[in-house]
């Protein structure tokens, strides 16, 4: 029997009892197949991870407990940078004498405040530290088009947001 029918066979077996135990600990369903077909990806790779193996189940129920281990750690992580991100400042602008810059730099201040925090943060990134999207993704360990996605909806909001004024002070 070829590697892949038997990879495919305790897929088959175990995938069931992996998907229960891994998404206790992520609460969300694509994290837990992400994590189940990394736990495979590995297998198929080094399939002599196998070799010697008395309880199938036991040994992919370590290699998934690794994994949400992992998957844990990371989303602690994502979760300290986006707000630490998302709680900087963001009035980064200095005082001005011209009371209607003034009011813009306020007014956008106060829109970057009501953008929920994971857009706060991408919108945050992308134009005060000039981030590209693939570095945005890597300190909020999301992917690069999550992050493009994030800051087009912020930006879009902080156009709304900021129209009726910009429109008013010219």
């Amino acid at each position: 029997m070829d590697s892949n029918q038997n990879l495919e066979e305790i897929y088959d077996r175990h995938s069931d009892a992996l998907y229960a135990f891994l998404i206790s600990f992520s609460r969300d369903e694509d994290l837990t197949f992400d994590s189940i077909q990394e736990i495979f990806r590995k297998i198929a790779r080094r399939p002599q991870l196998l070799d010697g193996v008395l309880n199938e189940r036991a040994f992919l129920i370590r290699l998934a407990h690794r994994q949400a281990i992992d998957l844990i750690r990371r989303q602690q992580t994502a979760h300290r940078n986006r707000n630490r991100y998302a709680e900087q400042n963001t009035d980064p602008f200095a005082g001005t004498p011209d009371p209607d810059e003034s009011a813009f730099r306020q007014a956008l201040a106060d829109g970057l405040q009501s953008l929920p925090p994971e857009q706060r943060a991408v919108v945050h990134l992308k134009l005060w530290e000039q981030f590209t999207f693939e570095e945005i993704a890597q300190s909020l360990e999301i992917s690069p088009n999550t992050a493009a996605s994030r800051y087009r909806y912020g930006r879009d909001k902080l156009r709304a947001l900021l129209r009726p004024l910009y429109n008013e002070i010219l």
